[in-house]
């Protein structure tokens, strides 16, 4: 078979397999305006806090930065990137003063004192712990307890082992911990209690079975509930790495997913969304680089609709005494 007919060959399938996908894509964006009518945010600024009991979605890129706040208590839940990511090989402005800024104009105690009960590592990308050194070594910037489950190489893939720096985040992160003298906790618990919300924590340790399948393979989830309402904090959860299969049936059902990993490849499956079968997602990312079939799954599966941190400027979920969930953005 000559050159010029596998082209034509390749064209003829390429060509109508992207305009599917275009078409689809263009389905799910308008399905998905169509169900945000239902939890349509409304500006933070001009309305002000809804309620006491919230979960404040910082608008950090694609990386995850999570503050929960419930009656005057604050804790922190991944950092955002930072400015010195060592996969990029050029220099850039992370996100570590615009997190250690928020934190220190809404972290306040009855005294008027930036404090975190705690601060939580949900696993050792930089895009979720990068901005860790800089907060931990902000003397303004009092923390309690650090959970931070220790560094296990056994979980990365090939391409992490080298210049992904895990392990030295890893290092830079409990060094600064036992600086400051932080009470360091890495035996982490299954369940807590935070002001109003309870807190059940998932894959505290290691699954033998899924090493080498990456560092995602090691993230902490967290579902947070009060009342009737719950919301799960997917970190990088995924169906590639095991822990959507592994966590499916124990999660169960939550009215606001966190989704997994940004929203890109393997997150937010149809067999995950089965169980979890929220009524609204939120996900750390420009809504327009959520991959196509996570915005396919949550929009035409779970029928779902999704809100971008970065399209909204971030995005709090107010959990109401009256057991609902009410959204508010523009929070910077």
């Amino acid at each position: 078979m000559n050159k010029n007919k596998v082209k034509k060959i390749a064209t003829w399938i390429i060509v109508p397999l992207m305009a599917s996908i275009f078409i689809l894509d263009i389905i799910t964006v308008v399905l998905g305006n169509i169900y945000a009518k239902r939890y349509l945010p409304v500006s933070e600024k001009e309305n002000g806090p809804v309620c006491d009991d919230r979960i404040h979605f910082l608008n950090t890129a694609n990386s995850d930065c999570i503050l929960l706040e419930s009656n005057g208590h604050f804790a922190l839940i991944d950092s955002g990137e930072g400015n010195h990511n060592p996969r990029r090989k050029t220099k850039y402005q992370g996100y570590e003063e615009r997190v250690i800024d928020y934190l220190k104009k809404t972290a306040l105690d009855s005294g008027g004192k930036v404090r975190l009960d705690f601060v939580l590592g949900t696993h050792y990308h930089y895009d979720h712990v990068g901005a860790f050194d800089a907060i931990l070594r902000d003397k303004e910037i009092l923390i309690d307890r650090a959970y931070f489950k220790e560094y296990n190489p056994r979980m990365d893939h090939d391409m992490e082992s080298g210049d992904w720096g895990l392990l030295s985040c890893y290092k830079t992160i409990i060094k600064d911990i036992k600086e400051r003298n932080i009470e360091l906790i890495q035996d982490i618990p299954d369940s807590m209690e935070f002001g109003d919300f309870s807190l059940k924590l998932f894959n505290t340790g290691y699954y033998e079975d899924l090493e080498g399948r990456g560092e995602n393979s090691a993230s902490i989830g967290i579902k947070v509930t009060k009342g009737d309402k719950s919301a799960f904090l997917a970190a990088d959860i995924t169906k590639p790495s095991g822990l959507e299969d592994k966590l499916k049936e124990e999660i169960g059902e939550c009215n606001l997913l966190k989704a997994g990993h940004h929203g890109y490849y393997g997150s937010s499956s149809m067999g995950f969304l089965k169980y979890i079968k929220p009524d609204l997602a939120i996900i750390p990312n420009l809504q327009g680089k959520v991959y196509p079939n996570v915005k396919w799954n949550l929009t035409m599966y779970a029928r779902c609709p999704f809100y971008g941190t970065y399209d909204y400027n971030g995005i709090i979920a107010g959990f109401t005494d009256d057991g609902r969930i009410i959204l508010t953005n523009d929070i910077h």
